[in-house]
């Protein structure tokens, strides 16, 4: 029974053994959390603008998108399989996004709901894309532009229709 158990314990460890060393754990922690703090800047500025999409979906998100680049990358694969990785990430947000959007019927024919929180999603996961591999500065730059997009133009666009 004793090698049994021992046999269990070399398994277990043998199971949870993908994370190589100190630099490989700090890279992985490091890269997670950017991608969960940056999609929650951004899911907090739309939950406080009253939309579906807030923090938790945003942090999801960009959490998700990191982790999906972030796991084959640690394990060794090369750029075209990465390719095909971030091109199935962009795929599914499409399909999460495609949920958000909603046609006015009736009285609201023709309008369109939901677009600018897709479209958000979306910019969410590149941001979390490019937070799990390791493009650190180049996430933080497209969620301050993100941000810009959500609460500066609007009221760009309200000065400009104030003008007519």
């Amino acid at each position: 029974m004793e090698a049994w158990w021992q046999e269990a314990w070399l398994t277990l460890q043998a199971e949870f053994a993908d994370i190589g060393d100190a630099k490989q754990v700090t890279q992985m922690t490091v890269r997670l959390l950017m991608a969960a703090i940056l999609g929650g800047i951004l899911g907090f500025e739309r939950e406080s603008k009253g939309k579906a999409a807030g923090i938790r979906t945003h942090m999801l998100v960009a959490l998700g998108a990191a982790l999906f680049v972030l796991v084959p990358q640690m394990s060794g694969n090369q750029a075209d399989a990465m390719s095909r990785v971030v091109q199935g990430v962009i795929a599914g947000i499409g399909f999460l996004g495609a949920g958000t959007i909603i046609k006015g019927k009736d009285e609201d024919a023709g309008h369109v709901k939901g677009l600018t929180t897709a479209a958000g999603l979306w910019m969410t996961a590149a941001i979390g894309v490019a937070a799990g591999l390791g493009r650190e500065s180049t996430a933080v730059l497209s969620t301050l532009l993100a941000l810009a997009v959500f609460s500066v133009m609007p009221r760009i666009v309200r000065a400009f229709e104030k003008d007519e």
